[in-house]
């Protein structure tokens, strides 16, 4: 962490737990400045929750932070259910837990899924966004789901042969069903090994030089559960989109301000969809960062996102 130009570590201040209907209960948690500019941190996967470190982007001095985990994930609960959860959904917990912080606009910063729901967050409610920050943009194109299930094989091969080797061969050729197939069971003994194949098929294609940390980390319960179950949902639904909807609404939110980063060398969301969001978006900052892969710790782009947290602090003050 210290080899990041992150901000230090530290704890929330307030937490609590948001029922937001019969099934979810959203977890969240506010750090940083109670007095502070909002900013809204929206995790990855679907279904990636939070982690310490996603506090760690913002001046603790400056900004007030929100975080919460998406239906499904993280310490919300129960853990992976993939009932009552789309993205509509997701943006009515959004509301509900800024009128229960009784905030009235924030700045919105998010990655990978984090950027598809800020995009569709802020094309619902642009009256409440103050700007964006967005990194290894996915707008849930059937393009994109094609290139996850099957395209990432061109540059890891040898992590997509794991991948499909419990699938049997005469299912291969429709990878997301069969993994729905097993990944929708009611039995934890064959949906949990299947979302830990999973999450670990993306866990290693996260950064340009393999981390041993992040690997492990998406091969535990705790997040292979919620990645690998809420990933294959919102992808058999297309993220719940029209088609081509984030990209065709972006007239809602052109007038705010935004910052998109981009890794080159991102197999996990290729630099395509970034590069067609700023051409619909030109007047967006766009920084595609030529050493680096998908994640949000690839060096390069942490250095772009604090850049962008701290242009935001000025921006606020025009």
């Amino acid at each position: 962490m210290n080899a990041l130009p992150l901000f230090p570590p530290i704890e929330p201040y307030r937490t609590g737990m948001l029922p937001v209907d019969e099934i979810h209960t959203l977890y969240w948690e506010e750090c940083g400045n109670p007095q502070g500019q909002p900013v809204l941190f929206l995790h990855g996967g679907p279904g990636g929750g939070l982690s310490p470190r996603h506090r760690c982007f913002f001046d603790p001095a400056h900004y007030r932070i929100v975080l919460f985990d998406q239906r499904g994930a993280g310490k919300s609960t129960p853990l992976g259910e993939y009932r009552n959860n789309t993205t509509p959904l997701l943006i009515n917990d959004i509301e509900r837990l800024r009128t229960l912080l009784g905030i009235d606009k924030w700045l919105v910063f998010g990655g990978s899924w984090g950027s598809t729901l800020a995009l569709a967050y802020g094309q619902a409610h642009p009256e409440r966004c103050t700007g964006f920050v967005l990194r290894g943009i996915f707008l849930c194109t059937p393009e994109e789901i094609d290139w996850f299930m099957s395209g990432i094989r061109w540059f890891y091969p040898e992590v997509h042969d794991e991948f499909v080797a419990d699938i049997p061969v005469q299912e291969r050729g429709n990878l997301l069903q069969a993994y729905a197939q097993r990944l929708f069971s009611d039995d934890p003994d064959v949906y949990v090994p299947a979302a830990r194949r999973w999450s670990r098929y993306e866990g290693r294609c996260l950064f340009l030089r393999p981390d041993p940390d992040a690997i492990a980390d998406f091969t535990s319960d705790k997040v292979s559960i919620g990645v690998g179950r809420l990933e294959a949902h919102y992808f058999l639904h297309k993220g719940f989109f029209s088609e081509d909807e984030l990209i065709r609404n972006i007239g809602r939110i052109r007038h705010l301000p935004a910052v998109i980063v981009q890794g080159r060398y991102d197999v996990v969301c290729p630099p395509l969809a970034a590069f067609r969001l700023h051409a619909a978006w030109p007047e967006a900052s766009f920084q595609v960062i030529d050493d680096a892969g998908h994640s949000g710790y690839e060096p390069g782009i942490a250095a772009a996102l604090v850049a962008a947290t701290e242009k935001f602090k000025t921006e606020a003050c025009r």
